[in-house]
């Protein structure tokens, strides 16, 4: 029999990565986010594009994965645009990639250009990780569950609630309603106003598999 023991604090490590998306961020802050995720084997630091050759130099062989949003934090950018920063970022060393869906599109109804986005971004990502921001504040829950299907469907590897610009953040409701949409083997990635050991907790309970948080520290106790 398997130990099912409850998490506690020092497991949340694993779930997080480490954010720094502040527009006025620096490289010294970058340097010191990315000792902090080396300290604490958090999975991921994630920052804006810039500053993913710092991180990837910065994290060395510490297995911390490096991640990089993409067209962020609108989505609003041709495919073409999503494509070319998604393989720079991967060019430099990045591991995981976090692109933001084409919000206008997927709300005017045009699944198939959502789909294609999407799945070019995919296939820029070569053997990276990709994560797709739905934003669930400016959705209903039928956009919610459609932006999660067209992820499945165009081969995303997770879905993930929030940009953390949209005015709210991730709630236990969505989480919930994405892992029922997306099923067990796709990762949901709660981010947005996660703040709290509670938070996580509450998150992953309802089935998150990653939370996106700048109060890392302060959610697994340290």
């Amino acid at each position: 029999m398997t130990d099912q023991r409850p998490l506690v604090a020092s497991d949340l490590a694993s779930y997080i990565d480490h954010t720094l998306l502040a527009a006025d961020a620096t490289p010294d802050q970058i340097v010191s986010l990315c000792a902090d995720a080396r300290r604490h084997s958090f999975k991921a630091v994630c920052v804006n594009p810039i500053f993913i050759p710092l991180v990837v130099r910065e994290l060395g062989d510490s297995g911390v994965q490096a991640c990089s949003v993409v067209c962020f934090p609108f989505g609003a950018d041709p495919v073409a645009a999503k494509v070319a920063e998604t393989r720079w970022v991967v060019e430099q060393g990045a591991g995981e990639v976090d692109m933001v869906i084409a919000l206008g599109l997927l709300k005017s109804g045009d699944t198939d250009a959502v789909r294609a986005d999407i799945a070019a971004v995919k296939e820029a990502c070569g053997d990276a990780v990709l994560k797709v921001i739905i934003e669930t504040a400016l959705l209903s829950d039928e956009q919610k569950v459609l932006a999660c299907e067209l992820s499945k469907q165009a081969g995303a590897d997770f879905v993930k609630t929030s940009t953390g610009f949209a005015g709210a953040g991730a709630t236990v409701e969505d989480i919930a309603l994405m892992r029922k949409t997306v099923g067990p083997d796709m990762g949901v990635k709660a981010s947005g106003g996660v703040r709290t050991t509670e938070d996580a907790f509450k998150m992953i309970a309802a089935g998150a598999s990653r939370i996106g948080a700048s109060a890392s520290i302060r959610i697994i106790g340290q």
